[in-house]
């Protein structure tokens, strides 16, 4: 990584209350699919990055909990867009945390490879009507011509498509961000 690993000791106020709101909210409770926290008490993929910047990381981790845990988007559709957020960009790290958080949330091994290969079909329509919409933003297929716009309304309805925009948004920002950083994958995934 490009940044110095920031243990909590290490923290200023601004950074500290940054890492307490990922690692003390939703993120960091229940079950861990992935390590949130190193061994030596730093935040790992892209909260790693935000904390040394918490007064963009604050605002762009609060958007992030939003998309995770507040929006209408079932678990599994949210993990399939995710992940072709990850495959189109070549996040490793995202692809990594999140295909533990999609076998979770029901993706099989086979759905599982086909999103990592760039490809999804789902008897669901509002799974592949989802991940074909994700693709053509990630394409920068726009704009969106109304009868595709009027299929997305009578499928998956407004706020879904308002949602899936902003998912898509956010987690080509994290790529971004881990690539221009050089974010590797946490030890435990090596092991």
């Amino acid at each position: 990584m490009r940044l110095k690993n920031l243990p909590k000791a290490q923290l200023d106020p601004e950074q500290l209350a940054l890492y307490e709101a990922i690692a003390g909210g939703p993120r960091g409770k229940g079950k861990q699919l992935f390590p949130l926290v190193d061994a030596e008490g730093a935040l790992t993929g892209p909260f790693g990055i935000m904390v040394h910047h918490p007064r963009l990381g604050m605002p762009l981790q609060i958007l992030g909990s939003a998309i995770r845990y507040r929006t209408g988007l079932s678990d599994r559709v949210r993990e399939i867009a995710i992940l072709c957020v990850a495959q189109v960009t070549d996040s490793a790290f995202e692809r990594y945390a999140h295909e533990r958080v999609g076998r979770a949330a029901g993706l099989t091994e086979i759905e599982l490879s086909d999103l990592a290969l760039g490809r999804f079909a789902s008897a669901n329509p509002v799974e592949a009507i989802a991940y074909t919409f994700c693709h053509r933003l990630m394409a920068g297929d726009l704009p969106i011509s109304d009868p595709i716009y009027a299929d997305l309304r009578h499928t998956i309805g407004e706020a879904t498509i308002f949602e899936l925009v902003a998912l898509v948004g956010y987690y080509r920002t994290l790529a971004q961000l881990l690539h221009v950083f050089d974010v590797g994958l946490p030890a435990e995934s090596n092991a």
